[in-house]
């Protein structure tokens, strides 16, 4: 099977702070430069057209198709809506096989606009557009134009949250019985579910997997933004999402030298090189606190960059971080979670054998208060949260078969221990385990 190429940045961050904008002044210089680019907007408030000065044809009702703005340059904002609308008629058209609704769901008794009100639908369904996107390859790169930083990581849990419920509610042996069993309404069931499950799959996969998907946080040069972006990369690390860069905008550009010393300087000069001096402490201490992730400068563009035009002048004056393609794995200073290339947890054996073994489950985690930091366990899952996001974690199978022994936050890094349970250990080997 041919890998994918296409990759994905997703652009975060508060409301205000410009993210459409550099998500096109990204975009639009990626496309100037020939590679193939396709913007889209998951924002519900869709300014991309604003931006780009550019008109969307919608018609009320239907999915908006992808549009182009210029050669290389694709544009999509998705009404979550209407998709929701779209992929409900799907849906109900393969469990209304047959008479009746035997399989005990009736979707004829439901709107589409109801469905509105359960959390995460609309969210998950334009992720598996993105996903869909990306999978095509028709585009060397995707940007993301994403909803406020809160929405977001709401938007980035949803896949998991989801696959978690199905999975308890109806496991996936349960559904393969079903699938292959002689009552055909339930058999359809299955498959549609067994089809959902398999998609939402595909969106987290594609979010976890740190070759193909990163993203960019978007700030201002202001105090309270420092400690934002140390919670949004608390809460993207334990989401396993790839941070490539802080970009600070708005920053104003260096003053020249005065031309006549000892003047009086006039008090708009004085009150810019105020602003400025507190703008460059700011970015300084950011870089001190988000250490190794680079910290990217936008100036200020002056007029609004409105138009394709404005939008490249002012991706040229953006402090180029470099290619973040590979480059942008070297996160971490150790080697093994740098291979790992995604935002799974390590397993390692520290020392012992047999039931004296001794596991240990490590996660990078830069938790801004430690005292936020929680752990439980529900049978075979980890529950870790801090800073205000929680992440269920399966656990390997060699640690299913373990009880927590201790855990320690240390230099940016979870580790959480384990000891063989002499209770189920001895009904499997310890070779089986290390295989698997």
């Amino acid at each position: 099977m041919t890998a994918h190429k296409t990759r994905v940045e997703l652009f975060i961050g508060k409301g205000g702070v410009g993210k459409t904008t550099l998500a096109c002044a990204t975009a639009v210089a990626q496309a100037r430069s020939g590679r193939r680019v396709l913007i889209a907007s998951l924002d519900q408030a869709h300014s991309l057209g604003d931006a780009l000065g550019f008109r969307f044809p919608h018609d009320p009702g239907t999915v908006t198709g992808v549009a182009t703005v210029l050669p290389g340059l694709d544009v999509i904002e998705i009404d979550s809506l209407a998709l929701l609308e779209d992929r409900f008629r799907d849906v109900a058209r393969l469990l209304s096989t047959g008479r009746g609704h035997r399989h005990g769901v009736d979707l004829a008794a439901l709107d589409p606009a109801e469905l509105t009100g359960l959390p995460g639908v609309q969210e998950l369904l334009m992720l598996v557009e993105i996903t869909q996107f990306a999978a095509d390859d028709d585009w060397d790169l995707i940007v993301v134009d994403c909803p406020p930083s809160a929405d977001m990581l709401r938007l980035v849990t949803a896949p998991g949250t989801l696959l978690g419920y199905v999975e308890r509610i109806w496991p996936p042996h349960e559904r393969a019985m079903s699938a292959t069993g002689t009552d055909l309404h339930r058999a359809v069931l299955a498959a549609t579910v067994e089809r959902i499950v398999k998609a939402v799959t595909e969106v987290r996969e594609l979010l976890a997997d740190h070759r193909r998907t990163g993203a960019r946080l978007i700030t201002v040069a202001e105090r309270v933004a420092v400690a934002e972006s140390e919670r949004v990369r608390s809460a993207a690390t334990l989401l396993g999402l790839r941070l490539d860069a802080v970009v600070v905008n708005k920053v104003l550009p260096d003053l020249p030298a005065p031309s006549a010393p000892g003047g009086a300087e006039h008090p708009a000069v004085q009150w810019y090189s105020n602003r400025r001096g507190e703008q460059s402490d700011v970015i300084g201490e950011l870089r001190s606190r988000m250490r190794g992730t680079p910290v990217v400068i936008a100036q200020h563009a002056g007029p609004e960059p409105i138009g394709l035009n404005s939008l490249a002048a002012l991706s040229c004056a953006m402090e180029s971080a470099g290619d973040t393609g590979d480059a942008a794995l070297m996160l971490s200073d150790n080697q093994t979670e740098v291979d790992a290339s995604s935002g799974e947890p390590l397993v390692l054996r520290e020392s012992g054998t047999g039931l004296q073994s001794v596991y240990a489950l490590r996660m990078h985690l830069p938790v801004v208060d430690a005292a936020t930091l929680r752990l439980g366990r529900v049978e075979d899952d980890l529950i870790v949260g801090a800073d205000g996001v929680r992440r269920r974690v399966r656990l390997a199978p060699v640690l299913r078969r373990c009880t927590v022994d201790g855990a320690e936050l240390a230099d940016e890094y979870l580790v959480v221990r384990f000891r063989p349970d002499p209770r189920i250990w001895a009904h499997t080997s310890e070779s089986h385990d290390h295989d698997r």
